[in-house]
């Protein structure tokens, strides 16, 4: 038997023979495409270059492409489960020319790959073409086919349109018969909608261009689009014409039916092909980092992973049941999808704590629902207030109400559940107050009302495609605009601010326009781009190539992993008193706010700095996770302050500890709550530096860093630095703090040795042969103006005329160059008598001076200049004269 595997690479290998570059699959969130929900098709990556937009170092192409069609225009869920070949997740095999071959070629290629490589049965097969494209007719008569077998179409189902306007161009296509056991007629005929003929092959001949008016010209690049759903040649090959027969639904079907210990056929055989196609979109969704919530993507991703843990639950599984099939799944596919294998712990942890959740909010909703039904009668619809009561209250979605009583034959009246659910919309905008800038403008619930949240893109690329939703100017929508602009998109790879870690900027360009994005937030669940206009203008509806400047992410991101790192080094050396209490991870710098009372030593954060850079050089990946807030606490991760947490938050874990070896949750570093980006590898942070530690506020400290090269650019300055003082001083770098600290001891000598100088000079001599006493009231007094000395010279001067003195009060006004320093001494025989501070408050007046301070036997203060020295020395006989 030929394996779905077998089959992928013999068609890439083929192709590759024929000149192709095999080109890896795409993402399943399109990043070229803003009206897609998800990747549909093999030529979505390719898009840009089918257009002309875009070129690349090849002109042929082959991919197996990953696909989902859960949401949107391409929607088929509810068919999944009950027909042989529909899927939420498909691979869809491809070869592309852009501008290369074209029809004489591709026909070729096809059927040498399908009679020859596959060896298909030519007699089973049968054509189509386009009712007027005799050029592919007379090709495959060429081939071999005979014409009896090839089929005109005229319908659009043989001619393919990029949209209303746009490249476009008629198809051909490739069916097999399965035989006339099987009911279904050829394509065309009344009855095409059967089984017994199968399309297994299509190829699009883009060789037009549509315009508004209707018309066509021929394109100047003419390619080939080709796919080739690889589950139903796959059935094909192994003999069925039912996809869920095949090695690999046949592997993932067995593991459902080891895990609920049921029969993996039968009766039961729906529920086991729905679990297992469910388990590959769920799982491809979440590895790519989509994750469930009640908007958007992850709102399809959890209505898929629903559908099946609810078949699980029919099937009486009492457990949880998705997440121990993943192992299934990565067996089959992950050596074509290594992707699958890198995130397996994070697919199998979100798929478990969904299913908990699920079977709690299941249980509790199906009684509730049965509480609600018992007061209405039997064959009556359930009312839709009853149903939105449910939902907003309870958190049982509308869905899940619905296929609860499709059981029973019963339906909700969701005209009335619709009416609920928009008055409740009205009584939360009446209600709006806004957040930030934007507090007193209505404009951003309006926006958030008619368009929800944004698809945030930006954890796994820099560059995306998004459809421009509106724009605001002057607080009000406008269709078109030049200048400043805040824009709204339903995606964005741009990281608006929050958790400490400032906003994105970048670039935006459409067909009519260019604007600088200069910030990012998230404003009532929609992402604001804040931008100025440098190129034309930009227009409501147009889509959007976004790019995020990559050098200022990086450096961000770099900040933000190393303050992680930087939280628990701080706990592992200041104790688990450590709370964060606030941060900034901005392009420059990082900054960390911790609860902690005393400054750091110079050893401690020499430690903590140390801590970090081993970390660093451990190079180990930096992963994440999605669970419950409650679970993350459980074990042991840390919330940063501040921060709001929904139903499930990201738990970001990073490095390991030194000794121990990776693995167990017990090992990790870092572990903390966090919606931010972060690096993949922990090398990418480069170096870490701890500038200081300063107080923030009361009982709070701050740590400011530097990484990556802001890092190395700050250690190059510094050792700069210290080779221009080393040959200054004439020294080895090594022998620099040892000559410094000798010159500060001579330059302090010296300093005494001058100071000592310029009092015995301003003195007239030395201190010993100062002016003589006057004796006023019994009190010795001898007062002095002085040049050539500082404030700081005085008290020393007062303290050797107080010896000389013997008993007594001293004044000395210093003349500063433009200001008085004046200073009054009292022995300690006096000091009972009189004050210095009195006598000095009775003199800086005179010298245009406030008063002063002191003690009794020591008082300074100052003036505004020395002109009235005469006046102050006598304000300060008559303190002495008043004495009693």
């Amino acid at each position: 038997m030929t394996s779905l595997a077998d089959i992928r690479s013999t068609f890439l290998n083929y192709f590759e023979k024929q000149g192709h570059v095999i080109v890896a699959s795409s993402p399943l969130v399109p990043r070229n495409d803003p009206t897609l929900m998800f990747t549909n098709s093999g030529m979505v990556q390719f898009k840009n270059l089918f257009t002309g937009v875009e070129t690349r170092d090849y002109s042929r192409a082959t991919s197996s492409q990953k696909c989902v069609r859960a949401g949107g225009k391409h929607n088929d869920l509810d068919n999944v489960g009950y027909t042989a070949r529909h899927h939420t997740f498909f691979e869809m095999l491809g070869n592309f020319s852009f501008g290369d071959y074209f029809k004489p070629e591709a026909i070729p290629f096809a059927w040498e790959l399908i009679t020859k490589e596959f060896g298909v049965d030519p007699k089973r097969l049968l054509t189509t073409v386009y009712h007027t494209d005799d050029e592919a007719f007379e090709i495959w008569k060429k081939v071999g086919v005979p014409e009896d077998r090839i089929i005109r179409i005229a319908t659009s189902d043989n001619f393919w349109q990029m949209g209303p306007t746009g490249p476009c161009g008629p198809c051909t296509e490739i069916f097999y018969d399965h035989g006339d056991h099987i009911w279904g007629g050829p394509p065309g005929s009344a009855e095409e909608d059967g089984d017994r003929f199968i399309e297994i092959w299509n190829v699009v001949f883009m060789q037009n261009e549509q315009f508004e008016d209707g018309s066509m010209r021929a394109l100047d690049m003419q390619s080939i689009d080709t796919g080739m759903g690889l589950e139903r040649i796959a059935a094909l090959l192994q003999g069925s014409h039912d996809n869920y027969e095949t090695d690999l639904f046949r592997a993932l079907i067995e593991a459902s039916a080891h895990a609920t210990h049921t029969e993996p056929f039968g009766d039961q055989n729906v529920h086991h092909r729905v679990i297992s196609d469910h388990l590959r979109s769920t799982s491809f969704l979440i590895a790519e980092g989509v994750l469930p919530s009640n908007e958007g993507r992850g709102y399809v991703l959890r209505r898929i992973m629903r559908r099946a843990m609810r078949h699980a639950h029919l099937l009486g599984a009492k457990d949880p049941v998705m997440h121990q099939l993943v192992p299934a799944l990565v067996r089959q596919m992950g050596e074509a999808y290594p992707e699958l294998g890198q995130g397996q712990r994070l697919i199998e942890e979100t798929l478990l704590n969904e299913e908990v959740r699920f079977k709690q909010t299941l249980e509790r909703g199906l009684k509730l629902l049965d509480d609600e039904l018992a007061g209405f009668p039997e064959d009556s619809a359930l009312p839709g207030e009853a149903a939105f009561k449910l939902y907003d209250t309870f958190g049982f979605p509308l869905d899940l109400t619905q296929d609860a009583l499709r059981e029973k034959g019963r339906t909700v009246d969701t005209d009335g559940f619709d009416t609920a659910m928009a008055a409740q919309k009205a009584k939360a905008r009446a209600a709006w107050s806004g957040t930030g800038e934007a507090a007193d403008n209505a404009v951003w619930f309006d926006i958030a009302d008619a368009h929800c949240t944004t698809d945030f893109l930006g954890y796994d690329t820099l560059t995306a495609e998004g459809q421009i939703l509106a724009l605001i100017s002057d607080g009000s929508t406008t269709d078109k605009a030049d200048g400043k602009v805040q824009i709204v998109l339903n995606q964005t790879p741009f990281y608006a601010e929050a958790g400490g870690q400032v906003g994105d900027a970048g670039v935006i360009r459409t067909e009519t326009g260019k604007a600088k994005i200069t910030d990012t937030k998230k404003v009532a669940g929609v992402y604001v781009h804040f931008a100025e206009v440098t190129e034309g203008a930009l227009s409501k509806g147009q889509g959007a190539e976004l790019a995020v400047d990559p050098d200022r992410r990086g450096r961000i991101v770099a900040n933000h992993s190393a303050t992680h790192l930087l939280n628990e080094a701080l706990r592992e050396v200041l104790g688990d008193h450590v709370v964060q209490r606030g941060s900034l991870n901005a392009p420059d710098r990082l900054r960390f706010d911790f609860s902690h009372t005393k400054p750091l030593s110079t050893d401690q954060l020499a430690q903590i700095e140390a801590d970090v850079n081993l970390l660093i050089r451990q190079n180990d990946r930096v992963e994440t996770r999605i669970m419950t807030p409650d679970d993350a606490r459980g074990m042991g991760a840390q919330a940063l302050f501040g921060e709001k947490y929904g139903d499930e938050v990201r738990v970001v874990s990073m490095g390991r500890r030194t000794g121990s070896g990776k693995g167990a949750d017990g090992n990790t570093y870092s572990l903390e709550l966090c919606g931010g980006t972060h690096v993949k590898q922990l090398g990418e942070i480069g170096a870490f530096v701890a500038l200081s530690d300063s107080a923030s506020s009361a009982g709070v400290r701050r740590v400011e860093a530097l990484t990556g090269q802001s890092a190395l650019d700050y250690l190059r300055a510094q050792d700069q630095r210290l080779t221009q003082v080393a040959t200054a001083l004439k020294a080895p770098a090594s022998e620099v703090a040892d000559r410094v600290r000798a010159l500060l001891d001579e330059r302090k000598a010296l300093a005494n040795e001058v100071a000592q100088l310029r009092r015995e000079r301003a003195m007239g001599g030395s201190a010993k042969e100062a002016a003589p006493s006057d004796v006023i009231n019994g009190v010795a007094f001898q007062a002095q103006v002085l040049t050539g000395v500082t404030g700081k010279d005085l008290p020393s001067l007062i303290d050797e005329i107080k010896m000389q003195m013997g008993s007594g009060a001293v004044l000395l006004i210093a003349d500063t160059g433009g200001k008085a320093a004046v200073a009054v001494g009292v022995t300690e025989d006096m000091v009972d008598r009189v004050s210095a501070v009195e006598i000095l408050r009775a003199v800086t007046p005179e010298l245009g001076g406030k008063g002063g301070g002191g003690r009794h036997d020591m008082a300074q203060g100052g003036g505004a200049s020395a002109e009235n020295a005469e006046a102050a020395i006598n304000a300060a006989r008559n303190v002495l004269e008043g004495l009693k």
